[in-house]
C-alpha cells in the first residue's frame, strides 16, 4: 500500500480570510495557500504594521481588512482562518459562528479548563448554524505522520501496542519569547502536535482511548538562566487496552542530521520514521522485510494546506472534519493532564469520562 499524503481539496477552494495574520500566518499559512491554490479573500491583524506589506509579498491576497468586524461581515468569506493566540479563542470562534463562517482555529484550541467546559455549548451553536469548526493540527498532515496514520487505519502493523517519539534536534528560540511565559510550555504547547498525532495513532490503531498521562519536565545542564521553562520533558500515556506511548525531549540537542524519529509498534509489524528538518522518512517492517514508504511534500507548508483542505472537504461532503474542534479538545485534555502530572512531580493523572 502506498498512502496518498497530499493535501485534499474540493473543487471550490476559495473564500478564506485570515484573522490574526502575524508571523505564523505569513510564514506558513499564506505560503501553503499560495502553493495549493487556496483563494484568500483577505487578512486582518490587530496591528496594521503587521499586514503593511502582505499584498506586496502575496499578491493573491484580495485585501487587508480595517477591522475584524469588516472581515466577518464580508460575504466573500466562507472560512475564517483564526490564527490568533489561544487567549479569547472561544470568543473569536463564537463571533465567526454568529457571522455564519466555518472556522479553522490555530492550535492549541485552548489551554483553559473553563473553555473546555464551555466548548460543547459553542459547538452546539455551530451545528445549529450549519457551521463546521476545525483546529489547525497541521502536524497530522506532515507526510511521514500522515502516511503512518493511513497505514495504521489499514492495519498494516496489526493493533498498535506502543508509540515512541524522540526529539533529536535543537529547540526553537524560547528565552525572551511569549512562549517562555507559558507554564510547562514544552508539555502544554510545544509537544501538543506530538500528543495529538500519538492519540490519533493509538485510537486509529485499535489501542483504545488514553486513560492516564504521566509527565515530568526539568532544567538541563548549562540551560541559560534567562530561559525560565525547563528544556527537558518526558510524557507518557497509557490506553484502556494496555498500549503505551512515550514522548521524549532531552534538551536542545546538537545534531548534524537533526530530526524527530518515531516508532509505532504493532502486533504484526513496526513503522519507523522521522519528521522535520529534512529528516522525513518512513519504513514498514513486517518481521521479514523492510520497505521504504514513498513520501512527497513536507510539514511546512503542506501540513497547513492539509488542515484547511480537510475542513473544506468536510463542508463539501457534509461531515465532521478529522480535525474537528471536538476531537482536538481531547488532545487538549491530555496536555492539561500532563501539566497537572508535572506539577505533582510525575504522579499519573487519570483522564477520560
Amino acid at each position: 500500500m502506498t498512502p496518498d499524503t497530499a493535501p485534499r481539496f474540493p473543487a471550490d477552494r476559495g473564500g478564506v480570510a485570515i484573522l490574526g495574520a502575524g508571523t505564523i500566518a505569513q510564514s506558513a499559512h499564506l505560503p501553503a495557500y499560495e502553493q495549493h491554490g487556496v483563494g484568500v479573500a483577505g487578512v486582518w491583524s490587530r496591528r496594521p504594521e503587521t499586514t503593511a506589506g502582505v499584498r506586496d509579498r502575496f499578491p493573491f491576497v484580495g485585501r487587508v481588512y480595517a477591522s475584524a468586524e469588516e472581515l466577518l461581515a464580508d460575504p466573500e468569506v466562507r472560512y475564517v482562518d483564526l490564527a490568533t493566540g489561544p487567549e479569547a479563542r472561544l470568543t473569536w470562534i463564537e463571533a465567526a459562528i454568529e457571522a455564519g463562517k466555518h472556522v479553522l482555529a490555530q492550535k492549541p484550541l485552548t489551554l483553559s479548563a473553563d473553555d473546555l467546559a464551555a466548548l460543547p455549548g459553542v459547538l452546539a451553536r455551530a451545528e445549529a448554524a450549519g457551521v463546521r469548526v476545525a483546529v489547525n493540527h497541521n502536524g497530522r498532515w506532515a507526510p511521514p505522520w500522515r502516511a503512518t496514520t493511513l497505514l495504521l487505519r489499514a492495519r498494516i502493523v496489526g493493533d498498535v501496542v506502543g508509540v515512541t517519539h524522540l526529539h533529536d534536534k535543537p529547540l526553537p528560540p524560547l528565552a525572551g519569547t511569549p512562549f517562555d511565559d507559558v507554564p510547562h510550555m514544552l508539555l502544554t504547547d510545544y509537544l501538543l502536535h506530538w500528543v495529538d498525532i500519538t492519540r490519533t495513532w493509538l485510537q486509529d490503531g485499535g489501542a483504545g482511548p488514553v486513560v492516564s498521562v504521566q509527565a515530568v519536565d526539568s532544567r538541563v545542564p548549562a540551560q541559560p538562566e534567562e530561559a525560565r521553562n525547563p528544556w527537558a520533558a518526558t510524557l507518557s500515556m497509557a490506553t484502556s487496552a494496555g498500549a503505551s506511548a512515550t514522548l521524549r525531549i532531552t534538551g536542545s540537542n546538537v545534531a548534524t542530521e537533526p530530526g524527530c524519529p518515531f516508532w509505532v509498534h504493532g502486533t504484526a509489524g513496526t513503522l519507523r520514521g522521522s519528521v522535520l528538518l529534512g529528516s522525513d522518512r518512513l519504513e514498514a517492517d513486517d518481521g521479514t522485510t523492510r520497505n521504504a514508504v514513498p513520501l512527497t511534500g513536507a510539514w511546512f507548508v503542506d501540513g497547513f494546506a492539509g488542515a484547511m483542505g480537510e475542513l473544506m472537504c468536510a463542508v463539501a461532503e457534509d461531515r465532521p472534519p478529522e480535525n474537528s474542534a471536538a476531537d482536538a479538545a481531547e488532545s487538549v485534555r491530555l496536555v492539561l493532564a500532563a501539566r497537572d502530572s508535572a506539577e505533582r512531580d510525575g504522579v499519573p493523572v487519570q483522564v477520560g469520562p
